[in-house]
């Protein structure tokens, strides 16, 4: 008898050896093709790329997969444990794989065998680190062995606490958020440090079935898994039954975090910022690198841009547009029209705006309907409001030029409107403006870009007419023509000719009779004149008697033009820039000369915080000391170059507050302070812009339709862009004590006649102030340029030249 037991155990212990030799040697050959677990200490997952306003404040984030990666020493220990006990209560006990759940799990799937259920799993958090980094989703043994070797691979050279940070950081909890950083911020609109214990659970109730647990769809099962969490917390000793009772009474409080654009209005400005980071990083690091960016905006200024240009375009559109029908057409009789309305994009970035449907019409008012509100679960509200449109309150929809009689001119029952609410309560009608147009502020001293608005709304159109439209400048670049006469020894006071003249062309293109807007010739007058009246005549004498190519300098220098045409029209602003480009001009023009560059980026840090690019135009090596002995405090040096003379900059700007003060510009007096400015139209009111400073800030406004025609008669840049640029500085320093423009060492303030230039007694009759650089004065005698002191006749003029002349000067201001 014990012959035979010993030949059954010597015959099982030869089989389990054979089974071990061939388990061993099955394992192996499954090993050989196991991913390399050791890149897990290289992890760098995709992270959104965030954007900042000046102010800190969230503007934009870029990403395919939303996540924030946050290090383990940032995550709290009780969002540690909630996972803990949700996932893997051993996890800091076992070596990767717990055998004891191993072994409940297999009993469980034999007993299910034939039964077509769901293979029962024990993964621990390793095991989901191994399948989740490295293995797929395939629900079969040959893939669970796979995760079972690596797992032991992976506690051998990861902490627990490594192998913690890499789970928390990649699973997806559902609503695109990927790793409990991103999750905090996109269910609770909170960071990990501020989530209380309810909330917490939630976030470890999620990973086992995102979709099963939606806090919308599920609510009930969502806070059923919850309160389980907290129920296992307790049993593991991190939480107290008080604290868990407490947090089971709480409601599941989700506020989802919006996933578009977090500033209202700045869409033009973080699109600008987006081009150039793609350009300058390349996408796959804009979306997936994790960079930290800074930008220059100031958002109180963007909304004040956003107002001031949206509304001027309104204006505009009111005094000259007329009715240009409904938005869209809806049926009626399918009877609940909420749904249907919902549907029409209300313009994201006019939040003031809302659409409506029109009801039914009388003679005096339309009866509406408004959009209707979606719920936070995206559920659309069953309430239906419903308000009134008065004949009164759309005088300027006009139809075929004349003001509506009946508002069955205007609509039919269907018509889906944009609305606005009025002040006094109900609503007023609302169209979308043809005519567009852009605004930029800038900070003249580091061309930081404050306040950027590209369009009347991103929803209807993308492009860009602050920084990718090409347009005529028109009479905005006469003060570059001007800069360089200063430069080269002209005066405010040296007298230009304003009278008919005829060029030569050449070629085909025959013989060109520029004119002044308006059509008259006032005779010599004054650069200051020139400049403040905008003489288009006294403009090309100048750039004749100087030479374009010394004009074309200018603007190269100034960047308006890369490579300007040496021709007398360009000098009238003939040819095509960009708004952003004409506002840096004038942004040196007001710093004093010196050159800076429009910049929309302040910094960008890398996704380990490490600094990779600044925007700091001054040095400061002084500034890297550890700590202050006594030394003085370090001075920054400026590195901008200098490319106007300082004192001409104070000549040119002080001509331009006589833009303002008595010239096209004089609706901007209205901002109460020193400004400084000019006004630009061009051929036929196609473009229309007012450009102007203060010393503390800079506003560029640029008016036309995106086709280029005529905006009408007397469209004129002081008319329509001018307004817009006093509503937005009036607004923009409200509260700022007003500012004079330095006067640089050197300079000296002479009285001199404003109409003949000539010095003059202070006080007289028609005197000013003008200022004069070191060797330079007022004239003794009168001399006009474009008169020819030999000859004693004015150069290139006309027949009717004489009698332009002879017919005086008067009525100049």
């Amino acid at each position: 008898m014990l012959r035979i037991f010993g030949y059954l155990f010597a015959a099982g212990a030869f089989v389990g050896l054979v089974s071990m030799a061939g388990l061993y040697i099955y394992l192996r050959g499954l090993s050989k093709d196991l991913p390399d677990y050791t890149t897990l200490k290289n992890y760098a997952p995709p992270i959104m790329t965030r954007v900042h306003a000046a102010d800190g404040q969230l503007i934009y984030e870029y990403a395919h997969e939303r996540r924030l990666f946050l290090p383990i020493e940032a995550i709290p220990d009780k969002l540690k444990q909630a996972f803990i006990s949700a996932e893997d209560k051993n996890f800091y006990n076992h070596i990767g794989v717990d055998m004891v759940g191993l072994g409940r799990a297999v009993i469980t799937n034999l007993k299910n065998l034939g039964s077509g259920r769901r293979l029962v799993g024990a993964s621990t958090i390793t095991q989901q680190v191994a399948k989740n980094f490295l293995l797929t989703n395939e629900q079969t043994y040959i893939r669970k062995l796979k995760e079972a070797i690596l797992s032991l691979r992976i506690e051998q050279l990861y902490s627990k606490e490594e192998i913690l940070e890499l789970y928390l950081n990649q699973i997806y909890l559902g609503m695109g958020a990927h790793g409990v950083g991103a999750a905090s911020l996109i269910l609770f609109d909170k960071s990990v440090q501020e989530l209380n214990l309810a909330e917490i659970a939630y976030l470890a109730a999620v990973p086992k079935a995102p979709n099963n647990y939606h806090p919308y769809r599920h609510r009930d099962r969502a806070i059923t898994r919850r309160n389980w969490v907290i129920d296992r917390m307790v049993a593991n000793g991190y939480v107290s039954a008080e604290e868990a009772a407490k947090a089971k009474a709480m409601p599941l409080d989700v506020k989802l975090r919006p996933t578009g654009i977090h500033v209202v209005g700045a869409d033009y400005f973080t699109e600008e910022v987006r081009r150039q980071l793609a350009e300058q990083y390349g996408e796959k690091r804009l979306y997936e690198g994790g960079l930290s960016v800074r930008t220059s905006l100031n958002t109180r200024l963007q909304n004040v841009a956003r107002k001031s240009l949206t509304n001027g375009l309104i204006n505009f559109d009111h005094s000259r547009g007329s009715w240009r029908g409904p938005v869209k057409q809806i049926d009626l009789a399918a009877g609940d029209w909420g749904p249907a309305l919902y549907k029409v994009n209300r313009l994201s970035d006019m939040p003031d705006w809302t659409t409506a449907v029109v009801l039914s019409v009388s003679n005096t008012k339309a009866i509406i309907g408004l959009r209707p509100t979606r719920a936070v679960n995206k559920k659309l509200s069953q309430e239906r409001i419903k308000s009134e449109l008065l004949l009164k309150d759309m005088k300027w929809a006009k139809v075929n030029r004349r003001e509506p009689r009946n508002v069955r001119e205007l609509f039919s029952p269907g018509d889906v409107v944009y609305v606005s609410r009025k002040r006094t309560g109900g609503y007023k009608l609302e169209q979308v403006p043809e005519v567009s147009g852009g605004l930029i502020a800038m900070d003249p001293q580091t061309g930081r870009v404050l306040a950027l608005v590209g369009g009347f709304s991103f929803d209807i159109s993308q492009f860009n007419r602050a920084t990718q439209a090409m347009r005529q400048p028109g009479s905005s670049f006469k003060p570059f023509v001007y800069s360089a006469a200063l430069d080269s020894g002209y005066t405010p006071s040296s007298v230009v000719l304003d009278a008919p003249i005829e060029i030569d062309q050449g070629g085909d293109q025959g013989i060109w009779k520029p004119k002044n807007y308006g059509g008259k010739y006032y005779g010599p007058s004054t650069l200051r004149t020139g400049i403040e009246m905008s003489r288009n005549l006294m403009t090309i004498r100048l750039a004749e008697d100087m030479g374009m190519d010394l004009v074309a300098q200018y603007a190269a220098r100034f960047g308006i033009y890369d490579h300007m045409q040496p021709v007398l029209s360009m000098a009238l602003g003939a040819g095509e820039t960009t708004l952003m480009r004409m506002t840096n001009a004038y942004a040196m023009i007001a710093n004093g000369g010196r050159r800076v560059r429009p910049t929309l980026i302040d910094r960008v840090q890398d996704r380990y915080g490490k600094t990779i690019y600044r925007n700091d135009q001054l040095v400061c090596d002084a500034c890297v000391a550890y700590d202050w002995q006594g030394q003085q405090e370090p001075k920054l040096i400026d590195t901008r170059e200098q490319i106007l003379d300082p004192m001409t900059a104070y000549q040119i700007t002080s001509m331009m507050e006589g833009v303002v003060k008595r010239g096209s510009g004089t609706k901007v007096r209205s901002v109460g302070r020193p400004v400084a400015g000019k006004t630009g139209t061009t051929n036929d009111e196609k473009d229309a812009w007012f450009i102007g400073f203060t010393p503390e800030l800079v506003v560029g406004v640029y008016l036309g339709y995106d086709t280029p025609r005529s905006m009408g008669r007397g469209a004129t840049g002081g008319g329509v862009a001018a307004p817009i640029v006093a509503s937005f500085l009036k607004e923009a320093l409200k509260g700022t004590p007003p500012q004079e423009f330095r006067l640089p060492a050197g300079l000296r303030l002479i009285p001199i006649n404003r109409r003949t230039g000539l010095r003059a007694e202070a006080g007289a009759p028609g005197t000013i102030l003008e200022a004069f650089k070191p060797g330079n004065a007022p004239p003794d005698s009168y001399s006009v340029i474009g008169f020819d002191d030999e000859l004693g006749e004015y150069r290139s003029l006309s027949d009717e030249a004489g009698a332009a002349v002879m017919s005086g000067t008067g009525g100049l201001y």
